[in-house]
């Protein structure tokens, strides 16, 4: 299969080195470590998800590990992303302990989570990483149109995909036009907008019509543009209705109401303002 072509059942995307990524993902940023991380991951593994997004900054590495091991699921079968926290001096070497958090041998995606201090420095450690056998794929996170030519200026080993916050409220045109031109794919981020998109009157209105919640309108939207979603919850009850969202789809009309809810002006930019 080709570069960016959706799997046969439509859950899961071709990268631009040919691994294949499940376009749903259970997010865990903000979960601390122990009980609740568990759970969360759990329960999803349960409901189906096979990709659980973790980093080094959250903290619960550890948690996902012992999820993932007292799941019954098989390792193979689930895609396992981290992140670089770019705050530590060497990427090769925090795979490593994130390796040893998560209680794996390898890693399915590994992530500079933000450009800190430029755009390029970390990339020699993550291509060592990926050289080492420490992940299969390697990306980046809040990169800009910008930031993601100057990395690509200087990878031996380009990144597949960019982690960004996304959603019909931060339709980053731009960044996605730029991101699928490049050859790499769109993660997307706070799909629901940590709760404040499930309020708007316009969601609210489709997901009434179509019988559905207005997460499970938000999460569609991502994926039927080809998006990877990180959609986040730890309740158990959210964990199992954010994964019912491959039965039905919008119309082109939903689409487009929604996608005219966007507030960044279609930018190529990954965020409106820096927080480190």
């Amino acid at each position: 299969m080709a570069a960016g072509e959706l799997t046969d059942n439509g859950r899961a995307r071709v990268l631009a080195d040919g691994k294949q990524i499940p376009l749903l993902a259970l997010g865990v940023w903000q979960v601390p470590d122990g009980p609740e991380c568990e759970n969360a991951v759990r329960w999803a593994l349960e409901a189906g998800y096979r990709h659980i997004d973790t980093a080094q900054a959250y903290g619960n590495e550890a948690s996902v590990g012992r999820a993932l091991r007292d799941s019954g699921v098989a390792r193979e079968d689930v895609f396992i992303t981290t992140k670089f926290n770019p705050g530590s001096r060497d990427p090769e070497a925090e795979a490593q302990r994130s390796l040893e958090r998560l209680g794996v041998d390898s890693l399915d995606l590994y992530i500079v989570h933000w450009p800190q201090g430029g755009p390029t420095w970390a990339w020699d450690g993550m291509q060592r990483a990926r050289e080492r056998g420490y992940a299969r794929s390697i990306g980046i996170s809040n990169f800009s149109a910008s930031e993601v030519d100057d990395l690509l200026k200087v990878a031996e080993v380009a990144p597949v995909v960019n982690q960004v916050q996304f959603s019909p409220f931060e339709f980053r045109r731009g960044l996605l036009a730029a991101c699928e031109a490049r050859g790499l794919a769109l993660e997307a981020y706070s799909p629901l907008g940590t709760g404040r998109h499930l309020r708007d009157p316009q969601v609210a209105e489709i997901a009434e019509r179509l019988g559905r919640t207005p997460a499970q309108v938000l999460i569609r939207w991502a994926l039927q543009r080809g998006l990877i979603v990180l959609p986040k919850s730890t309740h158990r009850e959210r964990i199992e209705q954010n994964a019912q969202v491959f039965d039905f789809e919008l119309t082109s009309a939903d689409m487009d109401a929604l996608d005219g809810l966007d507030g960044t002006g279609g930018t190529d930019r990954a965020l409106e303002r820096l927080w480190w």
